[in-house]
């Protein structure tokens, strides 16, 4: 902490504090005042030498610096006028009763400054405990010093100390967004980036907690990135305990959902393949038996079909784990699978026990159940917001075995993993809804993973319990909408009966994902369109646009339309009088507001007026 600036700073107060005191023999009028003040600018001259051998920190040295120099160049001042010589001199030389008293109060109280930030700078050498207390100067703004106070101990206390430090400012910042900023700009991040690699488990906790509370807006992670933040969370990631490293996936959510600027930086600085690695551990390892199942019926088959029949890719970023089979390896894998399964291990396929590459696993099945869930959960986390809105962030993910993870999780894992891991398929199938390459090479519908993907968000959406899971798992299929044949018949059915629940944010989530299927971009949006009618979609939406509130009104109405649009001739639509419905809801101003429906609203009033009769529409 002590630089050239700190030394700098104490050249000039030193040399004041000499001048006091040598012209305060010289003094001919309030010799014992004079003499007072040169007693305490000795006093403070020594201090100030100590400070100069002294290791300090420099954002309160500077603030102290300053004060202390002002005071010192008033003292000087003082004496000076003390010095006149001569009667006519000393008549003209007006000091007031008062002033050597408020002198010496502002010694003392640089004193006392000073004192302080000698026994921060030391604080940790001999009782990691002490409280240093507030400094004089501290009187206007506390805060600001007890930040001081706890930044010094991060730097000069031991391990204890500032472990309980950081658990200071985590305090801090969580109580209060100017405490965050105010602990950034006094160089915070640095000494708690420090506590997360050198600390004990505690302390590692608590800096890499505080450091995410710290990420609150895109300047703080900005300044956080700038001192480094990326590379230490991908070497904790790499190499410290699970406690330590789920705590630091916490963070990496937290920095990511604030900025989405530095996911980019978390994966050039491997921080992605790393979560993915933990997200891993023993989620995909428990399987392969080199046997490909006819017939695919529950996740555990089809991670045996993914590992046996479809070679995962490896990205420019990495390959978690290899399979390379050519038919030729297959055919001999079945042959030994018949015959001896002593010969497995002959095959060109990795143990299912091989580390993911860059991962260091060692120690990690000794872990207890619940630190491994909650790893789970937090590396899921951080993969949902890194994933937010980045297409290469998708890549690496979706070329790795993370969608399998997702998949097994979001089926058997606990109420966060299950949570963080639907977020995470969500915002992945987001992104790929408008990347068709990312769309094509990760959710082809002959891919084992994305079936069960597809498996499992329907056996959310067809449970149609309203809880956390339902929502994500809702848009998901809806944003992969253009990656189902029209030959698939079990998505819309389910999508159809949401619309008749009665959580509105339910129904307008069900709207909207239908409306990915029949929206006029689906390639088969007819196909669709037959489907949602069958379904007895019609029927719930009218019902949805005169009674849903808004937000339902809007969605059903923008979905009522595109059906009309591109199958008016559907005597569904003439039965339940859609046409009356459109006309009506073109008058009300709420619809117009929507710009989707300024678009499709009127064209679809004119598809159905060629198609169905006067008499079916109604009153006009």
């Amino acid at each position: 902490m002590m630089g050239d600036g700190v030394m700098q700073i104490l050249a000039k107060p030193i040399q004041l504090a000499d001048q006091v005191t040598k012209l305060a023999d010289d003094a001919h009028s309030f010799r014992t005042e004079c003499q007072e003040l040169k007693s305490k600018t000795e006093r403070l001259a020594a201090l100030l030498r100590q400070a100069a051998r002294a290791e300090l920190y420099e954002r309160p040295a500077r603030r102290i610096m300053d004060d202390t120099e002002l005071v010192l160049d008033k003292a000087l001042s003082l004496i000076a006028k003390c010095r006149a010589n001569g009667i006519m001199k000393r008549m003209f030389t007006l000091i007031p009763a008062g002033a050597f008293r408020k002198m010496l109060i502002g010694l003392d109280n640089s004193i006392g400054d000073v004192s302080w930030l000698l026994r921060g700078s030391a604080a940790g050498d001999e009782d990691g405990d002490m409280h240093l207390g507030l400094p004089p100067i501290a009187q206007n703004e506390p805060i600001l010093f007890l930040i001081w106070e706890q930044i010094a101990t991060l730097h000069t206390g031991n391990l204890e100390a500032r472990a309980d430090a950081a658990a200071s400012l985590v305090s801090l910042a969580r109580d209060n967004e100017r405490f965050g900023r105010l602990i950034i700009e006094e160089d915070g991040v640095s000494h708690l980036l420090r506590l997360v690699k050198e600390g004990r488990v505690e302390g590692q906790e608590n800096a890499a907690r505080a450091l995410g509370l710290l990420g609150r807006d895109p300047e703080s992670v900005e300044q956080m990135i700038l001192a480094g933040v990326c590379s230490v969370f991908a070497k904790v990631l790499k190499e410290s305990p699970m406690r330590v490293q789920a705590m630091v996936a916490w963070a990496v959510s937290e920095l990511a959902a604030n900025h989405p600027k530095c996911q980019d930086v978390f994966a050039q600085n491997n921080v992605v393949r790393l979560l993915v690695g933990h997200l891993a551990f023993e989620t995909v390892e428990e399987h392969s038996k080199y046997t490909i199942p006819p017939k695919v019926t529950s996740i555990h088959s089809v991670v045996m079909a993914n590992i046996a029949a479809d070679p995962s890719k490896e990205s420019s970023e990495q390959a978690l784990v290899r399979h390379p089979m050519d038919s030729q390896v297959r055919k001999n894998q079945m042959q030994g699978v018949k015959g001896n399964s002593s010969d497995h291990h002959s095959l060109n396929v990795r143990h299912p026990h091989t580390p993911l590459t860059g991962s260091n696993t060692r120690g990690r099945e000794f872990e207890g159940p619940g630190t491994k869930s909650y790893m789970k959960a937090m590396a899921a986390r951080a993969l949902w917001h890194l994933a937010r809105g980045n297409s290469a962030i998708c890549k690496i993910i979706t070329e790795s075995k993370a969608l399998l993870c997702f998949a097994v999780l979001l089926e058997k894992g606990e109420d966060d993993v299950r949570y963080n891991s639907a977020m995470a398929l969500m915002e992945i199938a987001r992104v790929a809804e408008g990347d068709a390459v990312l769309r094509h090479s990760a959710f082809k519908p002959t891919s084992p993973t994305a079936r069960s993907i597809v498996d499992q968000l329907l056996r959310v959406i067809e449970k149609a319990e309203y809880d956390d899971l339902l929502v994500p798992c809702i848009t998901a299929i809806g944003c992969l909408s253009r990656t189902f044949r029209a030959t698939e018949k079990r998505i819309i059915g389910p999508l159809v009966r949401l619309l008749d629940e009665k959580e509105g944010v339910v129904m307008r989530e069900a709207a909207i994902a239908l409306a990915k299927f029949a929206c006029t971009d689906n390639y088969l949006h007819v196909d669709h369109s037959k489907a949602i009618i069958n379904a007895g979609g019609v029927k719930h939406l009218v019902q949805l646009v005169y009674f849903g509130e808004q937000m339902v009104q809007t969605a059903a109405l923008v979905l009522l339309s595109y059906i009309a649009l591109h199958v008016p001739e559907s005597e569904e639509l003439a039965m339940e009088e859609v046409l009356t419905v459109l006309e009506w809801a073109s008058k009300q101003c709420s619809a117009i507001q929507d710009p989707e429906l300024e678009l499709i609203l009127p064209e679809a009033k004119g598809r159905l007026e060629l198609y169905q009769s006067r008499t079916s529409r109604g009153y006009h």
